[in-house]
């Protein structure tokens, strides 16, 4: 038996991707990078190196499963787990944890985003590889880390140990969610911590023990309803369980309070693709820095911008800098790059004011 199993995230609704993003159809589901793939399509080719394809399991929302099923065929209907409510990422690792515990207790599980762009997929293996290995045989919940490039309040920041356990392999000292810009300042400074790429490894031993630990309520709601996992009768105990739950990540719930944490400082051209900055960061450019994808557009004096359209439409810019500009159906939006922070805002205004119409 295969003892690895993937766990990919994508029950969120990327507000920040507004209006390219919707809540009826997420970012995860769609070709942000105009590669032909949508992310979760990307994300599951990728840990198809990782593990058999039926140990790969979709973590979502109930309403997205006809996405998934529509964008991930082979997938069977018992691999794709629906969340009946949004509880964040805690009590949905806590399920998905208790089930394959249940199918396999000596597996060790691989859990990462859906809408991440990793340049250098072997090194990405490589690296997943070295700590499934090290998981296999330790009490560990492991991460992989990425040297920051700036000081970024989005992302949780590691400090980790010199002295390696294992070869590649650090102790964490302190594991930070989202700090304010002054101590991510300060963390960039130090040389001595890495971004969190929110990419865990872990056997189910493990993990379960540290929701026992640290999260004993959540441990408990699911605990309650094993019996009922993996079989018909699953579903309403599901709902029941969820509603029980709080709304946690697993980043605030475990990582930060857990004494075995060990991170992997890893380098294969990562990105979680969480903000239009972060894509305009990795996409080509023309010969005045604008990032211009599946339009037909003319540029006039122009410079700096992400500018995306739809494919029969022509769009003409003049004299903008630094913006960014998302033509849709229904939606348009041109907006100051540098405000970007702002949109998750903007959308829960958009909703107050005007409805799910144009969400």
């Amino acid at each position: 038996m295969n003892n690895t199993y993937a766990a990919i995230m994508a029950g969120g609704i990327g507000s920040r991707f507004w209006p390219l993003s919707r809540e009826s159809h997420p970012k995860q589901f769609l070709d942000i990078l105009g590669t032909g793939q949508t992310l979760i399509q990307s994300t599951y080719e990728r840990f198809k190196k990782v593990c058999p394809k039926e140990n790969i399991y979709i973590l979502t929302n109930e309403r997205y499963r006809d996405l998934v099923h529509e964008q991930l065929p082979e997938l069977s209907d018992a691999q794709i787990l629906g969340e009946p409510m949004r509880k964040n990422t805690a009590p949905t690792i806590a399920y998905f944890s208790k089930k394959i515990a249940k199918i396999n207790p000596g597996a060790v599980t691989v859990v990462a985003p859906s809408d991440h762009l990793v340049l250098n997929e072997d090194e990405f293996v490589d690296e997943i590889q070295r700590a499934v290995s090290f998981s296999k045989t330790h009490d560990a919940l492991c991460t992989l880390g990425i040297k920051p490039t700036r000081p970024d309040t989005g992302y949780g920041y590691i400090q980790y140990r010199e002295e390696t356990m294992a070869p590649g392999i650090h102790k964490v000292k302190t594991f930070t969610e989202k700090p304010t810009l002054k101590i991510a300042r300060k963390f960039l400074d130090s040389g001595d911590f890495l971004w969190n790429s929110g990419i865990f490894i872990w056997n189910v031993k493990s993990i379960l023990k540290a929701f026992k630990n640290h999260l004993p309520e959540v441990d408990e709601v699911f605990e309650e309803i094993r019996e009922q996992l993996n079989t018909p009768e699953e579903k309403p105990y599901l709902e029941k369980a969820f509603s029980l739950c709080s709304n946690i990540s697993i980043d605030y719930g475990v990582m930060e309070k857990a004494k075995n944490v060990f991170v992997i400082p890893a380098d294969f051209g990562w990105s979680d693709l969480g903000t239009w900055a972060s894509l305009y960061a990795n996409l080509p450019k023309d010969e005045n820095d604008n990032a211009l994808v599946e339009s037909d557009i003319l540029i006039d004096g122009a410079r700096e911008n992400i500018i995306r359209g739809p494919k029969k439409k022509l769009i003409i810019v003049q004299g903008l800098k630094d913006f960014i500009v998302v033509d849709t159906e229904d939606v348009l939006l041109i907006y100051e790059k540098s405000r970007e922070q702002e949109l998750k805002q903007l959308v829960k205004d958009i909703k107050r004011e005007k409805g799910d119409r144009y969400l």
